[in-house]
């Protein structure tokens, strides 16, 4: 039962093929495909034409919002993929969840030097790029809320913690199209982020993350185009209205 619950834990971050489960969880192969063939059964899992095995219909009885997650995490990961074969970095895909950022998928950076988070971590909305991407968008009733119910910590000195302050540099977001982590979480980390809208506004976000000594500011505001781009594309694919 056990590796049952992880293999669905696994394709629930992300679709996989058998020998990738094998992989992740030291797993032979032939135990492995036989609890899919199990889980495929029940409805909890199901394999694709090339094998790739992924969340099945039980989804239908989670909440909407569950699946419209799972929908954007479907939808997002080859072109976080894409992102990631570009520029070599962290790639993040990011969404809001009570007052902060969860982090729900990511390709890692191919650099020794390297963003180290976890799909499922939380982070503060107001410090991070995908946060304040989101924030940006959010309509004004419900971005008072989670900055109103939120505290508005400093994480590093450059952390924006006055609320006029950070409600300026959101309608400065808003207006460009992406925003920016200028070393405000860990202060040697910055970021680049883009939102990605669906029908009724705002979903999540994608962003790529680097070490500040490994890639200068210049540098990683050359990433913005194709990051922008990309969240249009992602936009598009979930059949979203572009900001």
């Amino acid at each position: 039962m056990e590796k049952a619950l992880q293999i669905i834990t696994l394709v629930a971050q992300r679709p996989m093929s058998a020998s990738e489960i094998s992989r992740e969880l030291d797993t032979h192969r032939s135990t492995i495909s036989r609890l899919v063939r199990t889980l495929e059964e029940h409805r909890f899992v199901r394999r694709d034409r090339d094998g790739t095995v992924r969340l099945g219909s039980f989804l239908t009885t989670l909440p909407s919002h569950d699946l419209r997650r799972q929908e954007l995490i479907d939808a997002a990961r080859p072109h976080l993929e894409a992102l990631g074969e570009r520029f070599g970095h962290t790639v993040h895909l990011a969404g809001l969840e009570g007052n902060d950022i969860v982090y729900w998928d990511k390709v890692e950076s191919r650099q020794v030097l390297r963003m180290y988070s976890t799909i499922g971590a939380r982070a503060p909305a107001h410090a991070t790029g995908v946060g304040k991407a989101i924030l940006a968008l959010l309509p004004p009733a419900r971005r008072a809320r989670v900055l109103e119910t939120g505290e508005l910590t400093r994480h590093t000195e450059h952390t924006i913690v006055d609320r006029e302050q950070l409600e300026e540099h959101l309608a400065e977001i808003a207006h460009r199209g992406w925003a920016v982590d200028a070393l405000e979480h860990e202060p040697f980390i910055h970021c680049v982020a883009a939102p990605i809208c669906g029908a009724n506004g705002v979903v999540g976000a994608v962003s790529v993350t680097a070490p500040q000594v490994l890639v200068p500011r210049e540098e990683l505001l050359a990433m913005v185009p194709d990051l922008v781009g990309i969240a249009a594309q992602i936009t598009t694919d979930i059949g979203g209205n572009a900001p």
